[in-house]
C-alpha cells in the first residue's frame, strides 16, 4: 500500500451489554468519553493527532458524534474530529480513513473507534408530520397558524421507529441471512456449533485473561454480558427459528446471530513516527492492505462482500488462506459466516463471480475467532470493527514475527471492509 509502514494497535473499550441492561443509562456520546478519555490519557503530555469516531443509529440532537465526543472528554479542542458511519463496519471504516491521512498535515496518530446505544435510540416523527409542525413554526399570524392546523390528514400523523433493516428491500437483517443460508445451504447444525465455539471462546478467553487489557470498568461493569459458560449444542438445537417462522426452513436463531448490544470500542492507528508514541506495552502490528467491498444488493446476497473483497485482497499480495495465522471474522450471523466461507471455497464463484483466478487453496476452519466474535461477545453495530481490529491486534502481536492475519467485516448494504495485517 505504501512505502511506509502503517500500525493498529490494540484499544480499549466498555463492556458489551445487553439493550435495557448495565449501560442503559448512557447515550453514546457519554458511552464513549471514558474510552476516549483512558486512550488518550495512556499517551501522557502527548495528544493523538487525529479523532475519528461513527455510530449507527442517528440522533438528531448532533450531527457530528466524533468531535460531540472529543469535547465532552475534555480533550485538546485543536485536534481535528470527524464521524464516519458504514453501518457494522464502522469503526474498521474509520481506521482505514484515518490510515489514509496519516503523513498529511503532519500526522502520525489517530485514535478512531465508534459506538452503538441501542438502549438509547431516538424515535423520530414522520416525515409528514415533521414538515406540518415546520410549517405551522413558521406560520405569521393567527390565521396561518389556525390554517396550518388544519392542513394535516391523520394518515400522516405518528413516529418514525427505526429497525433494523435495509431501507431498499424493506427486509431484516436476519429475513436477508436466511435468505443466504437457503441459497448456500448451510445447515442449522454447522451454525449452531459456529455459535457454540464463539461462547466457548470467549469464556475461555475471558477466563484466562484475555480481555482484561482491552476493557475498562464503566459504571462497575468490567466485563462482557454475553458469553455464556453454560451453553450446549443441545440448547442451541431446542431454539425456535427468529426470522422465517412458517416456512419450515428457517435456521437462524437468538442463539446463533449476534444480540443487539450496547457498548463503545476505540483504537490506535499510526505510522512509523506515531507508533512510538503509543506506550510501549499495547500490542502493536502493522496493516499492510485492505479493501472495500460492495456487491448488488438485488442480485447478491446483502452480507455477501468479504467474498469477493478477501479473495482479491489475499491474490494480488499472492497470498493462500494457508498463509494466514489467523482470520478474524465478524459474526452477523453464523450463517453470514458460513455463507463467506462456502464461497471462500468455491473455485466457481471465485473465478466466475469474484474474478480471482489465484489458487487460495482451502480455508481453515479451525483459525476463526479463537477468543470469541460478535455471537457471544456483542455486536454494538458501530463498535465492533474497533473491537475486533483490536482484539487481532493483541491475538497476532503474540505470534511469531511475518505471521499474517485477516480481519473481515460485512455491513448492511452490502458493503464490507477487509484488512491484512502482519506480526512485527
Amino acid at each position: 500500500m505504501s512505502e511506509r509502514n502503517l500500525w493498529i494497535a490494540a484499544g480499549l473499550r466498555t463492556p458489551f451489554t445487553k439493550v435495557d441492561g448495565a449501560l442503559a443509562g448512557r447515550d453514546a456520546i457519554s458511552m464513549s468519553v471514558p474510552v476516549a478519555q483512558t486512550m488518550a490519557e495512556s499517551l501522557g503530555d502527548d495528544t493523538p493527532d487525529l479523532f475519528v469516531w461513527g455510530a449507527v443509529a442517528p440522533n438528531l440532537t448532533y450531527s457530528n458524534i466524533a468531535r460531540e465526543i472529543w469535547l465532552d472528554a475534555g480533550l485538546a479542542p485543536e485536534v481535528p474530529s470527524f464521524s464516519t458511519v458504514m453501518a457494522c463496519s464502522t469503526s474498521m471504516a474509520a481506521a482505514l480513513e484515518a490510515a489514509g491521512q496519516l503523513g498529511t498535515g503532519g500526522r502520525q496518530l489517530a485514535l478512531v473507534g465508534g459506538v452503538e446505544s441501542m438502549s438509547r435510540v431516538q424515535l423520530g416523527l414522520t416525515q409528514g408530520l415533521s414538515d406540518w409542525l415546520r410549517r405551522l413554526a413558521q406560520a405569521r399570524s393567527p390565521e396561518d397558524r389556525l390554517k396550518r392546523l388544519t392542513d394535516i390528514s391523520l394518515r400522516e400523523v405518528g413516529l418514525y421507529i427505526p429497525s433494523v433493516k435495509n431501507r431498499v428491500t424493506n427486509k431484516s437483517m436476519g429475513e436477508h441471512c436466511e435468505e443466504m443460508a437457503q441459497e448456500w445451504e448451510i445447515a442449522r447444525e454447522d451454525q449452531d456449533k459456529i455459535a457454540y465455539d464463539s461462547h466457548m471462546n470467549a469464556v475461555r478467553a475471558r477466563n484466562e485473561g484475555f480481555f482484561d487489557d482491552l476493557i475498562i470498568t464503566v459504571d462497575g461493569v468490567s466485563q462482557d454480558a454475553f458469553p455464556r459458560e453454560t451453553t450446549s449444542l443441545e440448547k442451541l438445537a431446542k431454539l425456535r427459528p427468529a426470522f422465517d417462522r412458517e416456512s419450515g426452513k428457517g435456521t437462524i436463531t437468538a442463539g446463533n446471530a449476534s444480540p443487539l448490544t450496547d457498548g463503545a470500542a476505540g483504537l490506535w492507528v499510526a505510522d512509523d513516527a506515531g507508533i512510538e508514541r503509543v506506550p510501549s506495552d499495547v500490542p502493536r502490528v502493522k496493516l499492510l492492505d485492505w479493501e472495500f467491498g460492495s456487491v448488488d444488493i438485488h442480485t447478491e446476497g446483502l452480507l455477501m462482500a468479504p467474498a469477493y473483497a478477501l479473495p482479491r485482497m489475499l491474490a494480488r499480495n499472492e497470498l493462500r488462506y494457508e498463509d494466514i495465522g489467523l482470520f478474524e471474522i465478524h459474526e452477523a450471523f453464523a450463517a453470514q459466516v458460513l455463507c463467506n466461507i462456502a464461497a471462500f471455497n468455491s473455485k466457481a464463484f471465485l473465478t466466475e463471480k469474484a474474478g480471482v483466478s489465484f489458487d487460495l487453496g482451502e480455508f481453515p476452519m479451525d483459525r476463526i475467532n479463537p477468543n470469541g466474535g460478535s455471537v457471544s461477545v456483542g455486536h454494538p453495530f458501530g463498535a465492533t470493527g474497533a473491537r475486533i481490529l483490536s482484539q487481532a491486534a493483541k491475538e497476532l502481536a503474540d505470534m511469531p514475527s511475518g505471521t499474517r492475519a485477516v480481519v473481515s467485516i460485512c455491513a448492511d448494504g452490502g458493503l464490507g471492509t477487509v484488512a491484512l495485517l502482519e506480526a512485527p
